[in-house]
Order: C-alpha cells, then structure tokens, then sequence
C-alpha cells in the first residue's frame, strides 16, 4: 500500500504512503484534471507517491445487479474489475476529482462507482472485516446555471467513498468553469487543491506513523 521507502523517524524505515487520484471526466486535461494534478503536486511534496486512474480508460462494464457479489463477495463480469480493485485497495488515500453534469457525475465515474457493489456486499451482507479507514477529499468542477449545483455529485461520492472506508478531509467545488483551462483563472481554486492533497498526503503519513 505504498511507494518508495523514507526514513519517517530514527532507527524507523517507513514507506512513502501512496495517494491514488481518480480523474473522473470522460475527456482528459479539462478542469476537473488540471485540480487533481494540482491536489497530486500536494500531496506529492507532502511525501507521498502520487497515481491516477482514469475512470474513462478502464474498459469496466456497467454493473448489472446480479446480485452475485452478494452471495460471494467477488464481481462476476469478466472485464478488467480486479486489476482496478487492486490498484484501489493499493493506496493509501484517495482524492477524487469530476465535473459536475446534470447535477451529478458523468457516466465514465457512475459506472466505477456503481461497480464498486462488491465492498458494500462484503461487509453490508457478506459480514466480513470493513475496509482500513484511509483519507480522501473531493473535487467538483461545473460551470453554473444548474440549480441543483453540486449536491447530488458530492453526496453520490461521499457515498461511495464511506463504502471503501476513507474518510473524507474536505470537498472542494469550484463553480463558473465553462470551458476547458478556465480554471487557471481561479487561482484560489488551484491553491485550494494543492493545498487540500498535501493534507491528505500528511495524514496519510499521520496514520501509517501512528
């Protein structure tokens, strides 16, 4: 569950925690992308290793709702679902980044989200050890004009977030991005999520110290 090794404390040799990021858009280098990087840039001079998934590249079906991961804890698609587990279950912490479209996130991040039915049906059904709490944060890119905002997006996140068991530092939502790049003139925005990431970074480091 983590990259290079470091030297934490004398005499103790712990390992850089690894700080996962989720790019959620269906289109790479828009406003929601250049916000993870921004949060990675953070959490990565915090000390954490940085890596990201990409929602739009994974190849995953949607779920079906067989209902078979309720009986066996495991997916029963054969698309590329345990190396994309793997790479989740691997990090330490986790930041999400998406837009908002029509109120929520776009179809590439559903279908992830929805697919991960397998950890709820572990513990919720299944009975089995919930996952080791982790931090995470949040961030939400939209342009304006719906007036449901950003709550439906957020709220379907935390959700998904709660099941895989990382505990959410901060959301960060940035309103008025129409187009790609609009976000490098809302500095505060950009500072916001370097910020935010090296927070997560330090408390993963917090946690794999403690």
């Amino acid at each position: 569950m983590s990259g290079d090794e470091t030297s934490a404390h004398p005499g103790v040799t712990l390992s850089r925690p690894l700080a996962l990021g989720i790019a959620g858009s269906p289109r790479r280098g828009g406003n929601s992308d250049t916000l993870l990087a921004e949060a990675l840039a953070g959490a990565a001079e915090a000390g954490a290793a940085t890596d990201t998934l990409v929602a739009a590249e994974l190849g995953l079906a949607p779920c079906r709702g067989c209902n078979t991961c309720s009986r066996t804890g495991e997916c029963i698609l054969g698309d590329p679902w345990r190396d994309v587990f793997t790479r989740i279950d691997g990090a330490d912490a986790l930041i999400v980044a998406s837009p908002v479209y029509f109120a929520t996130v776009p179809a590439v991040l559903k279908v992830l989200y929805d697919r991960m039915q397998p950890y709820w049906a572990r513990t919720h059904v299944l009975g089995r050890e919930r996952p080791v709490r982790r931090p995470g944060a949040i961030l939400l890119a939209r342009a304006g004009g719906d007036p449901y905002g950003f709550d439906a997006a957020e709220a379907t996140t935390r959700s998904v977030l709660a099941v895989l068991g990382i505990d959410v530092l901060d959301a960060l939502k940035v309103a008025g991005l129409d187009a790609a790049g609009d976000v490098e003139q809302h500095p505060a925005a950009l500072t916001g999520a370097r910020v935010l990431g090296g927070a997560v970074a330090l408390e993963a480091i917090s946690r794999q110290s403690g």
